[in-house]
């Protein structure tokens, strides 16, 4: 009793509380400076502290709110992936579908890369998982090989976009991340490229994912080892998308204060991991040890032989190729760079890093520098959430003007050597397969091959792979063929029991070789719309000709 009235007579003198501040009711921006007060080591240097973020909503709002916007995303990429149904470049195809056709059904073209050890089995390998799959499941069926992959990219492109939102939500607020998502959703490159299986779009797709965890300051999310394993992963697949990431990397590194904690538990050991699997896998496919990250870069940037296949003004990319890929966001990016918060400059000075490197280079094309497009994404949305009283016009001006690029690239222009395909497939059911040879008398590669046939039916197409030798007088197959059509074919098919059963060329050959299709018998058995916009060796049609029984 004697303790209890101590304690009661204790409780009736006066209280003094110590005065804290909520870090639940707090205003946003304190709240993010007493949370990130000493968290500065975890993540890398990105650990934020003095900067005050406005409007940010709770977490378990975010969290709640990311089923609905996922799914939506899904079902739009899904969208994206079956209205695209052209052809962009010839990589798509025979860079990985046809090298995973050949990895399990045992036949199909393996380009000269393949021979020099240029490419890696990675990331065809996980097209070949997806055939296996198909085929234990007994539904390798050609269209299923030729969608599935597809669609997956789909998924993976969609998780990217909204990986995107999230990031731009925890750096600034839900409303700038609702226009930067409406942004990349608008674009028309990324609709045209985003569902195709190229290296590029999964290189993309893979920089977006290690963005989202890149410990810039404000960000709650950045994680070094993360990152830097999803850039590693990106390096594997495309040796060039460590270019992107050298400014960046480079930052990281300054602003780290414990240095050699991110190289030795972070750099080597995931450098370690992902060198070493990439290794074992294309020892396992190749037979013998092959560096192909050390290849990849040698050939194409030390030694620059990419230029076999066409060169550019080094201004190219300035010029044309980013101008071309922003299409009308090209303005909201220059607006958002003035605007953006002087953290983002590291974004900017990835874009233009990026861009310069590439431009030293003389082979050039859209999809090398696709990567940076969600950085500039980010100064697009930026400027579209500060327009204000503009704001809707400006966003319903983005989506008409993309719209209409992202449809007709993605339905019209240059899907005849798509549709062409579907005619050959026909060949595999027929009786007469065995006897069944098909000639592709086009610009080499310019179709797909087995990957889109699913059949060992026996086809040939020109050949143009670059002379390694040092032969300054060497001219390839295809190069060859278009110097004299007519007296090629003559010398090539110079016995009938050698002549194909089909023909497939582009309709700016047909009057060049009618002589010789009238003499040895072929008919004309279908036309098929290629393009508007026909140039060179590439005609507005395709035709098909067929030898008469």
């Amino acid at each position: 009793m004697e303790a209890a009235g101590g304690l009661l007579a204790r409780a009736r003198g006066p209280v003094r509380l110590r005065k804290r501040r909520s870090v639940l009711y707090s205003t946003p921006g304190a709240a993010a400076g007493q949370r990130g007060a000493g968290k500065r080591g975890r993540g890398g240097a990105g650990a934020p502290h003095g900067g005050a973020l406005t409007d940010r909503p709770p977490r378990a709002g975010a969290a709640g709110g990311a089923a609905p916007l996922l799914a939506l995303t899904v079902a739009l990429r899904t969208l994206n992936c079956f209205l695209v149904q052209t052809s962009f470049v010839p990589d798509e195809y025979w860079q990985a579908p046809e090298v995973a056709h050949r990895m399990i059904d045992n036949y199909g073209y393996l380009t000269w890369e393949w021979a020099l050890g240029l490419r890696g089995y990675s990331y065809p390998l996980v097209l070949a998982s997806i055939y296996k799959a198909l085929q234990l499941l007994a539904k390798d069926d050609v269209q299923l090989l030729i969608w599935v992959p597809r669609l997956a990219q789909a998924v993976l492109a969609a998780f990217a976009d909204v990986k995107l939102y999230s990031l731009v939500r925890h750096l600034e607020n839900a409303e700038t991340a609702k226009c930067v998502y409406f942004c990349q959703l608008c674009s028309w490159f990324t609709w045209y490229s985003c569902t195709r299986t190229l290296t590029n779009t999964t290189e993309t797709i893979l920089t977006i994912f290690a963005l989202s965890y890149y410990p810039i300051k404000g960000s709650k999310m950045g994680s070094s080892c993360k990152y830097l394993a999803l850039v590693a992963l990106a390096v594997v697949i495309r040796p060039t998308a460590v270019i992107p990431w050298i400014p960046l990397v480079f930052s990281h590194f300054l602003k780290e204060q414990r240095k050699a904690d991110l190289i030795l538990h972070n750099c080597i050991p995931v450098g370690l991991v992902t060198v070493g699997t990439s290794l074992i896998i294309d020892r396992v496919f190749f037979g013998e040890w092959v560096l192909v990250q050390l290849n990849f870069l040698k050939f194409n940037v030390l030694q620059n032989l990419g230029t076999f296949y066409g060169s550019h003004p080094w201004h190219w990319y300035f010029t044309q190729g980013l101008p071309v890929i922003l299409g009308t966001h090209l303005p909201f990016f220059i607006h958002g760079c003035v605007l953006a918060p002087k953290r983002y400059r590291i974004f900017l000075m990835a874009v233009i890093w990026t861009v310069l490197v590439y431009s030293m280079l003389s082979h050039k094309e859209f999809r090398f520098i696709y990567p940076v497009l969600p950085f500039c994404v980010v100064f697009c949305g930026y400027s579209l959430k500060h327009l204000k009283a503009w704001k809707k016009a400006a966003a319903s001006f983005l989506l008409l003007s993309n719209l209409i690029p992202a449809l007709y690239t993605g339905l019209i222009h240059q899907r005849g050597t798509l549709d062409v395909m579907s005619h050959i497939q026909q060949l595999c059911s027929n009786s007469d397969q065995s006897h069944a040879f098909v000639f592709i008398m086009m610009p080499c590669h310019s179709t797909p091959f087995y990957s889109h046939v699913h059949c060992p039916l026996k086809m040939r197409f020109l050949q143009c792979p670059p002379d390694l030798t040092g032969n300054g007088s060497y001219i390839d197959e295809a190069d060859v063929f278009y110097s004299n059509p007519l007296g090629w074919l003559n010398k090539e098919f110079y016995n009938d029991t050698l002549l194909p059963s089909h023909l497939i060329f582009f309709s700016v050959l047909e009057q060049e070789i009618s002589s010789f299709l009238a003499l040895k018998g072929y008919e004309k058995m279908a036309t098929i719309f290629h393009t508007h916009v026909p140039q060179g060796r590439v005609g507005s049609h395709i035709y098909i000709y067929r030898k008469k029984a």
